[in-house]
């Protein structure tokens, strides 16, 4: 395992149990004792309800795989939802703003996970991907809540431990790719899984102004598609990674390209899939990715 997630997680107890599953995205309560969590999507409330179990309610403001947080406008009833919380959680790193407007000026207790990253210098905000953050964030989850809800204080604590320990799984998987295939080229169709792939050490190849086109919404310069597609064309990456959420002609065709060239794509997303909680997502991208590169 990576050094680094060998000191993240060495607090962790060996006697804690199995994580019970939680649900991503939680009700409401009328019992205004119960604290409320709001996050701005469904992945951030998945790692939200993961720590605060039965002890407080958790609402997503994002949980629509079709809603972009880039561009996402609040309704009446979310405002309402995000004033009203004992506790906001969100992405940060101008990724879901939506929240800093509603947040803006007001007194509000928060989480944002981008300022909990451990290296403050790579500017992805694709955090979520990144499991040391996710651990890091879990934690201040927990001692937010503590502050709030004193009496279930040791327990938030204890269910943020239990999270971590999961999360020495997927660690667990990453350490393993790069242990067997360090280095390894792929491409994406947008930088979403960049943390993932360098937990791997896997070399992202795609030309940076492909990449930051397909993320802004806008076409790429013909030199930049040309550029990617050579990549898939002439082998020279073992796997597409390929975000389902942002398709559009251009990375439909350079799915079809790579499916043609017999490389490997791995399908990512930005929100959770149904049915799955965050731990669950997270190991499974994690073998996809491994099973595409070896």
């Amino acid at each position: 395992m990576n050094p680094r997630f060998v000191r993240l997680f060495a607090g962790v107890t060996a006697g804690v149990a199995a994580v019970v599953v939680l649900s991503a995205c939680g009700t409401g309560s009328s019992d205004s004792d119960t604290p409320q969590i709001v996050a701005s999507t469904n992945v951030w409330g998945s790692v939200a309800s993961a720590v605060a179990g039965p002890d407080a309610q958790v609402s997503s403001i994002i949980s629509d795989p079709a809603a972009d947080p880039h561009s996402f406008e609040t309704s009446a009833t979310d405002t309402a939802k995000i004033s009203d919380a004992d506790l906001v959680v969100f992405n940060g790193g101008h990724y879901d703003e939506f929240i800093e407007k509603a947040i803006s000026g007001k007194d509000k207790r928060t989480v944002e996970a981008f300022e909990q990253r451990t290296d403050k210098s790579d500017e992805n905000e694709h955090v979520w991907y990144d499991i040391s953050t996710v651990a890091a964030v879990a934690d201040r989850i927990a001692a937010q809540l503590g502050q709030v809800d004193a009496a279930h204080a040791d327990a938030y604590t204890e269910r943020a431990v239990a999270f971590k320990n999961q999360l020495i799984g997927v660690s667990t998987i990453t350490g393993t790719i790069a242990a067997q295939t360090p280095n390894a080229p792929v491409a994406q169709s947008e930088p979403l899984a960049h943390y993932l792939l360098t937990a791997a050490t896997a070399q992202d190849k795609t030309p940076r102004e492909f990449q930051e086109a397909i993320e802004q919404e806008t076409d790429p310069a013909p030199a930049a598609v040309a550029a990617t597609r050579d990549l898939i064309t002439g082998k020279q990456v073992k796997a597409l990674i390929y975000n389902t959420q942002t398709e559009d002609k251009i990375t439909q065709d350079l799915r079809t390209v790579a499916q043609a060239a017999g490389i490997a794509v791995v399908e990512v997303t930005e929100t959770l899939p149904a049915g799955m909680d965050y731990i669950q997502w997270q190991t499974a991208n994690a073998k996809a990715l491994a099973a595409a590169l070896r």
